[in-house]
């Protein structure tokens, strides 16, 4: 699939580093590092404009090695970039850890996935099909 891309960063374009890696790695594209606190969130610009097609969306995703080796993660993981969004790509950064951490410019924040989504017409109805499961949630399916 071809998508359209404007890079106003000085990074190359993101690429998948695998031949079947799913997710593609994001930079950081800033002009002086930025230090996150323990516990503090920032908005981190990437440079990149994307235009995906219509039924499509990007997700914005951690990376495992900068959760597991520094507590960093994404706010909202994952972050939706919708078909019809042309603004500049950030990712809000979250340091889930006891020791500050600086990111430096071109470093690989987060990886992103385009994947095709579903467009939902409900169906309203006065009652829902008996399952076995029922109303039953979070850990329920595990009890006997």
């Amino acid at each position: 699939m071809n998508v359209k891309i404007v890079n106003k960063s000085h990074h190359p374009l993101p690429q998948y580093e695998t031949p079947l890696s799913a997710g593609m790695d994001i930079r950081a594209n800033l002009s002086e590092p930025v230090e996150l606190k323990p516990l503090e969130r920032k908005l981190i610009p990437t440079g990149l404009y994307i235009a995906l097609p219509e039924g499509y969306e990007a997700q914005m995703r951690p990376r495992s090695g900068l959760a597991l080796k520094h507590g960093i993660s994404l706010l909202n993981t994952p972050g939706t970039i919708d078909a019809d969004y042309r603004g500049e790509i950030g990712i809000i950064l979250v340091n889930l850890s006891s020791e500050p951490f600086v990111v430096n410019d071109g470093e690989r924040i987060c990886q992103m996935v385009i994947t095709s989504h579903t467009k939902v017409e409900w169906q309203p109805e006065e009652q829902l099909d008996e399952t076995k499961r029922g109303a039953g949630g979070f850990g329920h399916t595990g009890k006997e």
